[in-house]
């Protein structure tokens, strides 16, 4: 196992030991010195799940969770849950299962309001929420924006973070005043999939050399991600659990070491109020 002499988080990736690489992913992982993962649960449906209630999500989070246990066990640090309803399943629930936007939101909010007891018994760390990256209406995309400000409601009562998937953009400030406005502090929400340098929320960049040099520069907080989608079906698909390791290897050869810091050990611990450090000798 490769030691890079510092915490490597992978702010976001997917497993799916039933289905996908599950545990082999964390196994290449580890051994080029990744060293902690923030684990999101799929999106319902594929894993073939299509709720009726708030409850009925439990299995997609249960899953994860039992893989965050089998992962943590193969990691120098450990693994942690951020469970949550991905904004896509509006457009599941509104043009293939015939909801009104005004139910499709009243569900994924029941479905926050069920990720979010993991989040209060210890069991998960985030909530995960957001908005679709495609055009929709505006009936749904206003649906979409009354999940993301609840699940920013239930981040503010549990004092955790929410991870966002939204569309690509590098100002999401409007949306980080929803946050303040409700108690959330917007450097704890956390936009996935971004760029180098984000307006409002706190960035997760994808782990491309461009996007790192953007955010190693700014001197800004930031976390580093793959998106990994764990999915035997899309193979090319985002970033490998590799990733990470990788670049992190060549932040330190370039020079970035303050950034690696950041990423690694200053960021996670003021948004998710984890210690990577410490928990390297856990």
């Amino acid at each position: 196992m490769e030691d890079l002499g510092t915490p490597v988080l992978d702010n976001h990736l997917h497993l799916d030991p039933a289905h996908g690489r599950g545990l082999d992913a964390v196994r290449d992982f580890a051994r080029l010195g990744g060293t902690h993962l923030l684990v999101v649960n799929k999106p319902s449906w594929l894993l073939g799940v299509e709720p009726e209630t708030g409850e009925d999500f439990r299995p997609v989070f249960e899953t994860t969770i039992d893989v965050v246990e089998e992962a943590t066990e193969l990691l120098p640090g450990r693994a942690w849950p951020v469970l949550g309803v991905h904004p896509g399943l509006v457009s599941k629930l509104v043009d293939d299962r015939g909801f009104s936007p005004a139910d499709a939101s009243a569900l994924m909010q029941a479905g926050l309001d069920c990720a979010a007891e993991y989040v209060a018994g210890g069991d998960a760390l985030a909530l995960k929420s957001g908005r679709p990256h495609y055009d929709v209406s505006d009936a749904v995309w206003e649906a979409s924006n009354e999940v993301m400000r609840h699940a920013f409601s239930l981040g503010a009562e549990h004092g955790c973070a929410v991870q966002l998937h939204t569309e690509a953009t590098d100002d999401l400030t409007e949306v980080a005043g929803w946050a303040e406005a409700r108690g959330l502090s917007a450097h704890k929400v956390v936009k996935h999939y971004a760029g180098g340098t984000l307006a409002g929320p706190t960035p997760s960049v994808m782990s491309e050399k461009d996007r790192l040099e953007v955010a190693a520069e700014s001197g800004e907080p930031f976390l580093m991600e793959t998106d990994f989608v764990d999915d035997p079906d899309r193979p090319g698909m985002v970033l490998g659990p590799k990733t990470v390791p990788r670049r992190v290897r060549w932040l330190l050869e370039s020079g970035y070491d303050a950034a690696v810091e950041r990423a690694h050990v200053e960021t996670p611990a003021d948004v998710y109020g984890i210690d990577t450090r410490a928990a390297l000798s856990r």
